[in-house]
């Protein structure tokens, strides 16, 4: 028994002292967002209105007088958009809520005479207070193509809630109203319109009020985003630029990823020596990161520890894709987040590679092929190349993507043929003037044309393009080709790039990254359990959007050396969205919408992180 004492003592004093100070913002967001429900719910059906479970639904204004209804429904729809915003800690929900959960219980006080409303306002509002310290986070990188995705989903939303509205009162109604005079109902409605639906008593001006509300409060939340400053994503400056370059002549050796750091779209956060820095870009709160550290291995812990810091100012989810063994070990030991395993990286070893040997005789014999239909390759650095020819490459390098949207991200430079990437290697295939008809027979091309005329880019049939890797290696960034082309053009300028590396005094050529790869390759041996399997069945499933196995199986025809990359989170509950982050990352999905003109405006300077700002002030004091 006298053990039991101290036990129960204990619990009753956590119980006072509340919850821990970091679990407020979740706690707090989870009220929010059920009493949001609550007051919908109350605003929708009439009945539940009068209930007593409308008293936990009336912590924010829900039923003052005659506009009961459209004053739940507003508040409700309020509280679920300020909850995710409560959740990540943004410190302009919280001030949203502290400035909101007052004049609620001063409201229902004054109107309901409901001194439970107000003490439930109260009691919210009170740990929001005493915890303001945890509410920090700064604003997201954002653009005013919100405001017209905010417009078509709350125009939706309230669609549906307002159809709900206008059924859910079958004993007033008049008559059997079809679904196109309830829909027509709504829609004048959300204007303030009187619509064909019509009722008994109070219900129509009650209905009529509700859709008011709905559509006044889209009006007003898209005319807010649209017209509030905007906060565009960091970009990489310049200097930014200058300092990145410094850092790979010295450690670019270190990580094949390393130049594709210096893509403009990305942002920067250096260590306090600036002998280390970390890229990233965040994309629907996700700080995604690529690769590992640039610079010196001692110095990394430096750059990692500003990356979480400036992630946790913005209350963004930190992740690092397609980093190092190395880099992993770092990572999770700096920061005590876990790593998982997300591939393979095929490197291919010039001094080791050939063309003889029977593993590569579908490689030889499909070069042997091409080569006897007419073709011939050149490979030259960048600063060799023309400004006409690397005008002619780059168009034909946009003409060829298969996609409307520029994918890549972590293994993409995203441009070809600036004067800042001399060392890049292009690598071409042409056609002879004059040689043989296809090798495939073919008498007329995809747009028409005869096999052997020339393209709207002359003899230019596929680019291969590399960035350096330190200064000794390259990086496979992109691989375009005519569609008109014979099959087989990649395989022909890889075979042409390791062949003249030794030329440029390559000695290693990173192909493309291979995801799952160990998966599938141990998937399809024999003795496979039915787990692996069917996992390996999976992702052959996927490929048919994601090319999952048919890079892999390209990438093995060099027999390369799998070198294996990590994807690093916070926790697993994280990662859906930090995959469709890197999805959204690298093209895969764009969910970017066209702005009406009226709302484009002129792209404000880079802004730089809080560290980068804190260090220019040092530097000009």
């Amino acid at each position: 028994m006298s053990g039991g004492v101290p036990q129960r003592s204990y619990r009753v004093r956590h119980l006072l002292r509340g919850p821990r100070p970091e679990a407020v913002p979740v706690l707090v967001a989870r009220a929010c967002a059920l009493v949001g429900l609550l007051d919908i719910a109350a605003g929708v059906f009439p009945r539940f209105r009068h209930s007593r479970m409308h008293a936990l639904a009336e912590v924010l204004p829900g039923s003052f007088g005659p506009f009961a209804a459209a004053l739940s429904l507003s508040a409700g729809v309020l509280l679920l958009l300020l909850a995710h915003g409560l959740r990540r800690c943004k410190r302009r929900a919280w001030r949203a809520a502290v400035a909101l959960l007052p004049f609620g219980a001063l409201a229902q006080f004054t109107y309901r005479h409901s001194l439970v409303g107000a003490v439930i306002s109260l009691a919210l509002l009170a740990p929001l207070l005493r915890h303001r310290d945890q509410f920090r986070a700064l604003p997201d990188p954002r653009s005013r193509w919100r405001a017209l995705a905010n417009f078509v989903l709350m125009g939706a939303g309230s669609l549906v809630l307002g159809l709900v509205i206008v059924s859910v009162h079958p004993k007033t109604l008049v008559g059997d109203p079809s679904l196109a005079d309830r829909l027509t109902h709504v829609l004048y409605g959300l204007f303030g319109f009187e619509g064909p639906v019509d009722y008994q008593g109070t219900t129509s001006w009650t209905v009529a009020m509700s859709l008011g509300a709905l559509g006044l409060l889209t009006a007003i939340t898209t005319v807010y985003l649209a017209f509030r400053p905007e906060h565009p994503a960091a970009r990489l400056t310049e200097e930014d630029e200058t300092r990145l370059r410094a850092l790979l002549e010295k450690h670019g050796g270190r990580d094949s990823l390393g130049h594709f750091a210096l893509r403009r779209d990305k942002a920067v956060v250096f260590s306090p020596s600036g002998k280390a820095a970390v890229t990233y870009r965040v994309v629907s709160g996700v700080m995604l990161a690529s690769g590992d550290p640039i610079g010196d291995v001692e110095a990394w812990p430096g750059a990692i520890e500003r990356f979480m810091d400036e992630a946790k100012a913005h209350s963004w989810t930190p992740a690092v894709m397609g980093c190092s063994e190395t880099g992993g070990e770092v990572w999770t030991r700096e920061t005590g987040l876990d790593a998982l395993e997300l591939g393979d990286e095929a490197v291919v070893d010039v001094a080791d590679f050939s063309l003889a040997g029977r593993a590569m005789r579908n490689v030889r014999q499909m070069v042997k092929r091409i080569e006897r239909a007419g073709y011939e390759t050149r490979v030259r650095r960048v600063r060799d190349l023309g400004d006409a020819e690397l005008e002619r490459i780059r168009r034909a390098a946009d003409d060829w993507r298969g996609t409307d949207t520029e994918r890549g991200f972590s293994m993409a430079l995203g441009r070809i043929g600036d004067p800042t990437d001399g060392d890049c290697l292009i690598a071409t295939a042409h056609r002879i003037e004059g040689a043989a008809r296809s090798a495939s027979g073919r008498a007329v091309v995809g747009d028409g044309r005869a096999a052997d005329e020339p393209g709207p880019y002359g003899d230019l049939k596929a680019i291969l393009h590399f960035v350096p890797w330190g200064t000794d290696g390259a990086s496979l960034d992109l691989m375009r080709r005519d569609r008109s082309a014979d099959p087989g053009m990649n395989e022909l300028l890889i075979v042409a790039a390791l062949q003249a590396a030794p030329k440029f005094g390559i000695a290693r050529v990173s192909l493309n990254f291979a995801m799952f790869r160990s998966a599938l390759a141990r998937g399809e041996k024999i003795g496979a359990g039915p787990v692996l399997r069917a996992w390996r069945g999976l992702l052959v499933f996927l490929s048919r959007w994601f090319q999952i196995e048919s890079l892999y199986k390209f990438n093995a025809k060099f027999r390369p050396r799998w070198e294996p990359r990590f994807v690093v989170y916070r926790a697993s509950a994280d990662l859906p969205r930090i995959g469709f982050a890197a999805m959204q990352a690298e093209g895969f999905v764009d969910l970017a919408l066209p702005l009406p003109r009226i709302l484009r405006r002129h792209r404000p300077a880079p802004r730089a992180c809080a560290h980068a700002m804190a260090e220019r002030d040092v530097r000009a004091a």
